[in-house]
């Protein structure tokens, strides 16, 4: 089977997932949790990613991040998983990874960053539910409820008004609109494809700067095709 394709573009957007081995979890506890955290401030600041927003579920972390440079987010990934793992296998006893093989990510167009933070922050905290009271999402820091500096506001965010309480009530405001079954669909496709989140005019501009297609791919083999997948020993 043929792994999604990953594509990476300095100052653009990136929403990035990786998930427990297995489904496993990935924190047995609240101290994993911070340790994870305080790896991924680290690793972010070594490599000059932005964190925009993140997201720890039982087995599963989901991340919006910004890299200066094209190889930052492998990188940074890579190191963030050396460092937690060593630690967790540390204070567990035990040995091997914690992981469903390299991370899967996708760009994220623009327009399309409000909904994907959302999506993303809603998933540890569901809509309708105290989102600001939860720790382990960055939720809190866009609604006002705790400075974390670990989180740097994408623009888009600072465009939702012009004093930090017009922002918090602005996002406020977005995160209780929900993530509708279509934009869901639309953030899952992009992650499955490993390409981009974005409407129609969007791919173009970007195929135009990138010289390639963004389209997704017809899934299967065309009807005579004799070329083998490329097969892609990265686990990172």
């Amino acid at each position: 089977m043929v792994r999604p394709q990953r594509l990476f573009l300095p100052a653009h957007p990136h929403h990035v997932v990786q998930r427990g081995h297995n489904h496993g979890p990935i924190f047995l506890d609240d101290e994993d949790r911070r340790q994870y955290l305080h790896h991924l401030a680290e690793v972010a600041r070594e490599s000059r990613v932005a964190v925009h927003a993140y997201a720890l579920g039982e087995d599963r972390v989901h991340l919006l991040l910004t890299p200066q440079t094209a190889e930052a987010i492998s990188r940074m990934m890579q190191a963030l998983g050396r460092r937690y793992v060593a630690a967790f296998n540390r204070r567990y006893g035990r040995s091997g990874t914690l992981w469903a093989g390299r991370f899967a990510s996708h760009l994220v167009d623009e327009a399309s960053v409000l909904d994907c933070q959302c999506y993303l922050e809603s998933i540890v905290a569901p809509i309708g539910s105290e989102a600001e009271s939860v720790v382990w999402t960055s939720a809190a820091h866009h609604l006002g409820s705790r400075h974390d500096p670990l989180v740097t506001p994408h623009r888009v965010v600072w465009a939702l008004g012009n004093t930090p309480f017009e922002r918090e009530a602005a996002y406020r405001a977005r995160l209780g609109q929900g993530v509708s079954p279509a934009t869901r669909q639309a953030i899952e496709q992009a992650m499955r494809s490993g390409l981009l989140l974005g409407d129609e005019s969007a791919r173009h501009a970007l195929e135009r700067e990138l010289h390639r297609s963004l389209a997704p791919r017809p899934r299967g083999r065309p009807a005579g095709s004799k070329v083998k997948p490329r097969i892609d020993s990265g686990t990172n």
